[in-house]
């Protein structure tokens, strides 16, 4: 297991900076890191790691959910509430619509069977999104606007809505009657997440208040209470649950609301972690990907998942209708929230494991997903965002100024 994860860090980290070097995402030579040396090519990584990949990647998760909230801009998030809330659902709404007009027409699926594809492919990545709005937070693009706090809201909550549309979808295909709870379950969730993580954050910034101890203590607290949160809500087996990685983010804000200067301080901390977290998840990612399902892939599946995300792209924009963003922003928006990595890797295989028909094209459109659409949309983001979007040089100093008054402690 330590060669292996000499090999991750090395391998993955080289292949990085060679893709920075030649203006590619960094992400891009880490996912081919976990392409090459994982079990599908030269199988190069101890199994006892790849057994607890999942863990491994929902930590870096929510490292970088943690960072996010302690970041995010609650004045500009609350300027654009009404499309905010819109982006949870509408273009996964939007892109599963799609998938439905599409797939049973082009693939010879079923309705149910496309609806199992759709959410399975509906999700944007967190993993891909959340580490680059917190990155255009830092420098100042579109801040004053609110678009990437706009794209951080709706991308944590996406993934909630999409899972619980998927677990509706499986057990119709096994014969199980659908519960109008499952449905209920997705905005309470939501906000309990809410209410626990403002909660706790807010219970941490009086403690931190009280109880003098160093920034690295700070970070091993947060991280074990957001660890404790994902294991209670897999435990849970309730039909009403809360959503443990919107309770995570909302930690970091309850604290930035209370304690600013200390969150400003933990954030650089956390920023640190997601280095190595960085290389780890998308590396991890990689691994699962099975380059052998590519071969099977025909132009139809590919129009399959350019179609969905075309529709995707609408449905970012009915979100925005109404908004005084220009149209530059709302394309920089549409092309920033159509990445998939995390879930499709996550949940992309199960069907097949349940015995689906569909479970083997499933799985095939699942990979080229992530292969097609994390580092192109990573690419659209990192190539366009100085170009579409304006920057506040005020919120830039403000962060400059934080920074040395951390450094000076």
């Amino acid at each position: 297991m330590l060669l292996s994860i000499a090999l991750i860090l090395l391998v993955g980290m080289s292949m990085g900076w060679i893709c920075r070097k030649i203006k590619l995402p960094g992400l891009l030579g880490m996912l081919i890191t976990g392409i090459v040396l994982g079990p599908y090519v030269l199988n190069m990584l101890d199994i006892k790691l790849l057994g607890i990949s999942a863990d491994l990647r929902k930590i870096a998760l929510i490292i970088i959910l943690t960072r996010a909230g302690l970041g995010l801009d609650l004045t500009s998030l609350k300027k654009i509430g009404r499309p905010a809330v819109l982006m949870c659902f509408v273009p996964a709404t939007f892109e599963l619509a799609g998938m439905l007009l599409l797939a049973p027409r082009l693939m010879e699926m079923s309705l149910l069977e496309a609806a199992v594809m759709g959410a399975v492919l509906a999700a944007v990545s967190p993993a891909v999104v959340v580490p680059r709005m917190v990155k255009l937070m830092e420098e100042g693009y579109g801040v004053k606007e609110g678009i990437p706090q706009l794209i951080l809201a709706g991308a944590s909550v996406d993934d909630v809505y999409v899972i619980v549309l998927f677990s509706t979808f499986t057990g119709m295909m096994q014969g199980q009657s659908t519960s109008i709870l499952s449905f209920i379950n997705i905005p309470v969730s939501i906000f309990l997440g809410i209410g626990i993580g403002l909660l706790i954050g807010t219970c941490l910034a009086y403690y931190f208040k009280k109880v003098h101890i160093r920034d690295t203590s700070k970070v091993l607290i947060i991280l074990s209470i957001s660890l404790l949160l994902v294991v209670m809500e897999d435990s849970l087996n309730t039909t009403i649950t809360f959503s443990a990685l919107i309770a995570i983010m909302f930690i970091g804000i309850g604290l930035q609301k209370k304690r600013e200067v200390v969150a400003k301080r933990i954030s650089v901390k956390y920023g640190k972690l997601w280095v190595a977290a960085e290389v780890f998840l998308f590396v991890l990612v990689g691994a699962t990907v099975n380059v052998g399902y590519l071969g099977k892939i025909g132009v139809k599946a590919l129009v399959v998942i350019v179609g969905a995300l075309v529709f995707r792209m609408l449905g970012v924009s009915v979100c925005l209708l109404g908004t005084s963003l220009k149209k530059t922003e709302r394309l920089f928006a549409m092309m920033a929230y159509t990445p998939k990595a995390t879930v499709q890797a996550a949940i992309g295989g199960i069907p097949l494991a349940m015995g689906f028909a569909c479970g083997d094209t499933v799985l095939t459109v699942a990979v080229l997903a992530i292969v097609l659409t994390a580092p192109l949309g990573a690419f659209a983001i990192d190539f366009s965002y100085k170009k579409l979007l304006k920057k506040s040089t005020e919120i830039v100093m403000i962060k400059l100024l934080s920074v040395r008054k951390t450094d000076r402690r």
